[in-house]
């Protein structure tokens, strides 16, 4: 019987926290996750990952999840700080993101 070594599904890069070989934001599967998505369906919103990928994103985020938590709040911090074009060049748009943004930290 062969057992394979330790993988590593996520890697911090470009000032962020992504899945390993992909450009797929950790994130995105944390999001969805808190949302109470199943791995399964997270999997299938991103073609690219596998099944195996998003499982380990998922536990990488329990193994760390005050430090990921904390890092997750600075990045909507930054976001809230930055300028939103979006507001006036795109109003439904950027009514569509805010409201998004405030249900993901109803789930929290």
């Amino acid at each position: 019987m062969s057992i394979s070594t330790a993988k590593v599904y996520v890697e911090y890069r470009n000032e962020g926290y992504f899945l390993s070989g992909s450009r797929v934001s950790l994130d995105s599967i944390i999001y969805g996750f808190r949302n109470g998505d199943s791995p399964e369906s997270i999997a299938q919103a991103f073609p690219t990952l596998t099944l195996e990928q998003v499982y380990g994103a998922i536990a990488f985020y329990l193994a760390n999840r005050n430090e990921v938590d904390v890092y997750l709040a600075e990045e909507n911090a930054a976001f809230d700080a930055m300028p939103q074009p979006l507001a006036t060049d795109t109003p439904l748009l950027y009514a569509k993101l805010v409201k998004l943004k405030a249900q993901q930290h109803n789930i929290r």
